[in-house]
């Protein structure tokens, strides 16, 4: 019976990581989403410059 209120705390534990797991991979898509964002601003810019002088 300990046993497997051991495996369930273990499998619940196991569930809480691979949570863990995917908000940190979607903070991370939404950084790379941000910084292409950012560097397609910056492109556009420095287009923008050239074509205004």
């Amino acid at each position: 019976m300990q046993a497997d209120v051991l495996t369930m705390q273990a499998d619940v534990l196991t569930m809480q990581a691979d949570a863990l797991t995917m908000q940190a991979d979607a903070l991370t898509m939404q950084c790379i989403a941000k910084i292409n964002s950012l560097r397609i601003n910056e492109m556009l810019y420095l287009d923008w410059i050239k074509l205004s002088v």
